[in-house]
Order: C-alpha cells, then structure tokens, then sequence
C-alpha cells in the first residue's frame, strides 16, 4: 500500500521546548485488545511504565515522515521495525523504543482482555498548540480537539462541514472499538452524521486531499510556543480565521494550571494576561486583565487578530518563578476546544538600564511666581546599572563591549580602557551628560516593582562640572587675586542632588508604554530631585521616567 504521510508540525514544537510548563489530566476510557488515544499534550515527566495501568501491555506510535513514501505492510496494522511506528512493551526493554508520550501524537494501545473490558487511564500532560497536516493518498491517524456538549461530541459531519473532502464519498474513516485487530477491529466509519468525534480517540483517515485542517476555526500564534512570554516577552498576536461562509464566533477565556507533577517545576500561578486592544482615534493601546470569558465576532472567511500582553506588576515570587496557565478558546457552534498553554517567568532585573527623565516640575524662588510646571518637558537621559546581588549604581557614561579581561567576553565597563583594544569598533558608548564625568553613584533603596531608589549625587565646590566653576574668569576660579586657591563659599558653592526613582506598577500619568513589559523590559515611575546649593533654598524638580533594559549582564567593571 503506497502512502505519504504526514508530517506535524508540532513534532518540531515538542523538541523545541525545552522544560514542561502547565498541566492538564485527560482520562481515556481504552477498552481491551487494541484501542487508540490522541494526546494533545506532552506526557515525558514520567515513564510509560508508570503512566499506565499493568494491565496496558503495549503501546505503538504512530510517526508521520513526509519523505516516506511507502510502506511494506497496512499502518492500520502495526509492525515492529518500520520507521512509521515506534512501540513499547511492557516488561521487555530489548524490544521497546518508545520511551515518551509526545503531544499532537497518535497512540495504539493494547490491553488485557478483549473488547468487553474497559478501563480508565488518567494522563497528566502539558498541552501543546495543535497542528497537523493532511497528505494526499495518504494514511493520517490523528486525533481533533472537539467540544463536549454534556456527555456529546460533534459529530463528524458537523465538524468537517468546512473541510468535506476528508468525508468525501471516496474517503475512509476507521476507529478502534477494542478487540483483536481484524476486520472488526478497526471498523470502517460509514455514518458521518450520526458518528461523534471524540477528542481523546485517535482515528484513521484516507483521504484525497493536501490540507492543514484540524478545526472549523484555525488558530495561528506568533510564538510557535504558544503564549509564551519568557521572563522578557510582553505581546503574543493569534490569528482566527473563520473557514465557514457564516459569521462565526470565539469565546476566550483563562483556565489555571493544575500542580506540576513530581520532578517538575511548581508553577507559581496563572499568567497574568491582558487584552490589548488599538484605538485609532487616539492611537493608544488599552490593556485589560483577563478575569472573565469574552466574544469576538469574525466574518465568513475572514480574519481577526487578537492581541494578548503580560501584567508582569503582578506576577510575585523570587527571580525565574514560573508562571502558567492556558487560554481556551471555543466556539459559538459548540464544535472546537483549544487550549493554548500560557508561560512566563518572572524576570530578574539583573543588567543595564537605560532611559529618560522627563521633569515637568520645577520649584520657583522668584518672588511671586506661583506654581511649578514647567511649558514643555525637558529629558535627561539616565544609566543605572543593577547588580545580581541587588545593589544599584547610577552612571555617567557606560561602555558596552568586549572586555579586554580574559576570556575577553562581552560585558559592562565604566571606562574605555577595560574594552579590548581591537574591538573597540564594536563597542557602544552611553553618556548621561547630566551627570559629574567619570562616576558611579551607588543608590540606597532598592530597584522593584514597587520599589524606591535613592541616589545623592555630590558636585564639590571645584569640581570641573560644578556649573559656578569657569577656570579662565577671575570670578569663578576658585583662586583670590593672589593666584591662592579658596575654599567652598567663597567663589563657587558644594551642590548635592538627591534623586529619587520611585518604580510603580503600572505606568504613569502620560506615558504611552502599556503595560505589556512594564516590569520585565521597561521600568519607571515617579522622579524627584532636591538640589542644595544652587540658591539659598534647596529646589525640587518632579516629572517621571522611563527605563528599557539595554543588556542583562550584571557584571559592572570598573
């Protein structure tokens, strides 16, 4: 029997990902002799000895290759040896190699008994994002997430009414019922209509046809992963398109986690996930947390794009505490169910941060002036750098490069000669002219979510940056007429700034950045600045800021 078969793209999704995030128990009712269960998630934190009841002997799965282009036996029996099927037996190790369920695979699965004997099989596994390909004359055994009405499927028709070649006249649909394999088992499905399709069965399909159809709605993430946020990402776009002629209808909402099995990492809660939604009238993003289901319309064969961010304020725990969750999505006609797994981590703010103070505020000594605000902003860049133990430095100038250190890595140094000599070209250079030449301010306080920073920046008296300073004016030299140098007071006065960064959770007043990020990439808050010895009063400037993280590194070399 000549056969190509198929390829699934989530086979590249399983082995891309590396560490099992979510949970979600599936039961399986597997009757005696030979029956089949589609797994539409990862199953690899435990053996299959253990996953299984002793009374499961055997388990074969069924791998798709699109450069294989036939076999010497039907798949529809299984044959140890060929490249289509991998097989686990239970108690001889020589004959398995199958040692892992994968997600978005087909299993056969025998058990003792025969078809009169049912049993309950409860699989814990980390969903993944569902894919599949048809192949033309090929055999396909794969499974579908449909929707449970009550105790109901779909039934077949119902579900392929958007792709009827699969059910076409000269297409066959098989199923396994238990039993010995042979002619009644598996048996031939010849009643679409009435047959429901079962989510946690796995059946054969032969059809005539080249597609990617594995729902009514098709469902294409921008991550491969799912939405998967890291400990950095702040957007995730899923495309729904409506494959009917009608207007059709997805329901979204949020489904927690359950417990990480034994050996795996304990998932410290929900993503925190937002919808963000572009007006343009203002041209702003708004962003709202998901704490119920909402609808979106989509027109007949078209597309909507839905836009998903991360309230990363809300996400507590130590640094690299995982978060996740799922986003389900189903339809109005009660025919699809999909879970796409959510993860994040909550991410140090380790490394270099680099941004702007925009002050709107500043304190007037004139006699007679009333109020602060100033009639534009006025920007001043900022450098901090925030240490892995915590401690933070505010900089003058930053260099990013390779360091002339051994093994000469890539890094963070405050002076141009700690670069390597030959690959200083690549380096970057960061200034903060604001600030005194050459320093690192260290803040006391701490750089959180929320959190207060506070670092007093000290400008003496001769300083070549202590705006009373002008070597060339007799005035303001800090020499009397006898060439004699002179102390603070006289000719040019000690200015202490004390700034403030006082980081909020979400952000503030005027900022266009939304919340996606803010946290992870993108700090700020609040700014204040009390400035002694510039006038006889102290002056306070205000405003606020914002940070973007430039490197993670947090090593500072000095």
């Amino acid at each position: 029997m000549k056969l190509i078969p198929l390829l699934l793209a989530v086979c590249a999704l399983v082995f891309a990902t590396t560490a099992h995030a979510q949970w979600q128990s599936t039961t399986y009712s597997i009757r005696g002799g030979w029956s089949s269960i589609y797994l539409s998630g990862d199953a690899k934190q435990d053996t299959l000895d253990n996953i299984f009841p002793a009374s499961v002997t055997q388990v074969w799965r069924w791998n798709p290759n699109a450069t294989q282009v036939q076999f010497t036996e039907s798949p529809l029996v299984p044959s140890a040896g060929t490249p289509e099927w991998s097989v686990w037996k239970r108690g001889l190790p020589l004959e398995s190699n199958l040692s892992q369920l994968t997600g978005g695979s087909a299993y056969l699965v025998k058990s003792a008994g025969g078809s009169d004997n049912t049993y309950s099989v409860t699989i814990k596994q980390s969903p993944v994002p569902p894919a599949v390909s048809w192949v033309r004359n090929g055999a396909n055994l794969m499974g579908f997430p449909t929707f449970k009405t009550g105790a109901n499927y779909p039934t077949i028709a119902s579900y392929f009414s958007t792709f009827p070649a699969a059910i076409a006249a000269n297409a066959k649909i098989f199923k396994y019922n238990g039993g010995e394999l042979g002619p009644n088992n598996p048996i031939q499905v010849f009643s679409t209509t009435s047959e429901r399709l079962d989510r946690t069965q796995a059946y054969w399909f032969s059809a005539e046809v080249v597609e990617n159809f594995y729902a009514p709605l098709e469902l294409s993430v921008s991550n491969t992963n799912g939405l998967d946020f890291g400990r950095t990402g702040s957007t995730v776009t899923v495309r729904v398109h409506n494959r009917s002629n009608a207007v059709a209808s997805v329901n979204v909402s949020g489904v927690n986690s359950e417990t990480s099995p034994a050996g795996q990492t304990a998932v410290t809660g929900p993503v925190p996930l937002t919808r963000r939604v572009f007006n343009p009238t203002t041209l702003v993003w708004t962003e709202t947390p998901i704490t119920a289901a909402f609808s979106q319309a989509i027109g007949p064969q078209s597309t909507v794009e839905l836009e998903f961010g991360i309230n990363r304020a809300a996400m507590g725990g130590d640094a690299d505490a995982l978060y996740a969750s799922f986003l389900r999505i189903t339809d109005s006609g009660n025919l699809m169910d999909v879970v796409l797994p959510a993860r994040a981590r909550k991410a140090s703010l380790t490394g270099l941060w680099v941004g702007d103070i925009s002050l709107t505020g500043v304190d007037s000594k004139v006699a007679g002036s009333v109020g602060s605000s100033t009639p534009t902003t006025f920007p001043l860049r900022t450098l901090l750098h925030v240490s892995e133990n915590g401690s933070a430095n505010l900089l003058s100038q930053v260099f990013i490069g390779q360091l002339a250190a051994l093994p000469n890595d890539n890094g963070i140094c405050t002076r141009e000669a700690l670069l390597k000599q030959d690959a200083k070209a690549d380096a970057r250079r960061l200034v903060a002219a604001h600030m005194p030449l050459d320093r690192v301010i260290a803040g006391a306080g701490s750089v959180e979510v929320p959190g207060t920073l506070k670092c007093t920046v000290a400008v003496p008296f001769n300083d070549p940056t202590n705006p009373f300073v002008h070597q060339y004016h007799p005035d303001h030299d800090n020499k009397n007429a006898r060439q004699q140098p002179v102390g603070a007071g006289d000719e040019s006065y000690d200015i202490v700034r004390v700034c403030t960064f006082t980081f909020t959770a979400s952000p503030p007043p005027g900022s266009t950045t939304t919340t996606s990020g803010w946290g992870s990439s993108v700090l700020g808050g609040i700014y204040t600045e009390t400035i002694s010895g510039l006038h006889k009063e102290p002056i306070t400037l205000s405003g606020t800021f914002e940070l973007n993280r430039a490197s993670e590194i947090g090593t500072l070399s000095q």
